[in-house]
């Protein structure tokens, strides 16, 4: 696994700030344990997650960009894109990715990206922070997030 070696996930020093949570609809019981698993990381900061959800991966990018715009100061992007035997991987992967990182750059928000990149199913059980999962990969995109807004907090008033 992956996981070896990620630094911790205490957040603090919210008061006060909006926490947004885009996510894609397809895989019920991934996305379940992913979305559970960021919620929880903003509740023990002591804010009240907000949920949208989008019909897939390709959509979070938009979704994250309009959080980002209307005054979240941190998104959380989850999803999940299972290998299949056509490129629309490769495609989807790419497009998610490159596309959160640029509202990231673009707003001046922290996006976590929590989207489950796998070749199998098995693979994105294991990282959907369920009960028998090795790692929680909803809970470590938000805690990045989080820890990130802390660091622009930080440089910006300083």
């Amino acid at each position: 696994m992956s996981g070896h070696g990620s630094p911790g996930s205490e957040v603090t020093g919210f008061a006060g700030t909006r926490a947004v949570i885009v996510a894609s609809s397809w895989h019920t019981t991934v996305m379940d344990g992913l979305i559970a698993g960021a919620s929880r990381v903003i509740k023990e900061a002591g804010l009240t997650p907000e949920l949208h959800r989008v019909p897939g991966t390709f959509e979070l990018s938009i979704a994250a960009r309009e959080a980002a715009l209307s005054g979240a100061d941190v998104v959380v992007a989850l999803g999940v894109v299972i290998r299949g035997g056509t490129p629309h991987f490769d495609f989807v992967c790419n497009a998610a990715t490159d596309g959160l990182n640029r509202v990231a750059l673009d707003t001046g928000v922290p996006v976590g990206f929590g989207v489950l990149t796998c070749d199998d199913e098995q693979q994105a059980l294991d990282r959907a922070g369920l009960p028998n999962s090795v790692e929680d990969k909803g809970a470590e995109a938000a805690a990045a997030a989080m820890n990130t807004w802390v660091v622009l907090r930080n440089i910006r008033q300083a």
